[in-house]
């Protein structure tokens, strides 16, 4: 599993392509600096390659609550349309949930849009 936390601006920038298809409203020419304002509170964004290019794309945060305690809660999770169903999805979703226990979260935290059936389908395949 070759997972990535995006640091720099050009990691960021090669994310753009995959979280595009989920979040179309972004424009490439702000997406960099969006995603940085983002950090501010607390979001991060992984990715799994292919062979070269990013393939899925994870946005994500830490944060606590009252209701959860400590949490990993995941913004956005895409995998390219033309790479779906060869486990990079899967892949990135078990990293997360790997790292929510290794910061010793109480809780893996998710929200899909109804509308996305086969995201549904996918997480419930998942265990979620």
């Amino acid at each position: 599993m070759t997972v990535l936390v995006a640091t720099t601006d050009a990691e960021i920038a090669d994310c753009y392509e995959v979280m595009a298809e989920l979040r179309p409203h972004i424009v490439r020419e702000r997406w960099v600096a969006e995603a940085r304002a983002l950090e501010t509170d607390g979001f991060r964004l992984a990715c799994r390659r292919g062979a070269g290019p990013v393939v899925a794309v994870a946005g994500y945060r830490v944060s606590t609550n009252l209701f959860y305690g400590k949490h990993l809660y995941v913004d956005d999770l895409v995998t390219a349309d033309t790479e779906r169903s060869k486990g990079y999805g899967k892949e990135l979703l078990a990293w997360l949930r790997a790292l929510a226990v290794e910061l010793d979260c109480n809780a893996f935290h998710l929200d899909s849009g109804v509308q996305r059936k086969r995201a549904h389908a996918f997480y419930l395949r998942a265990g979620m």
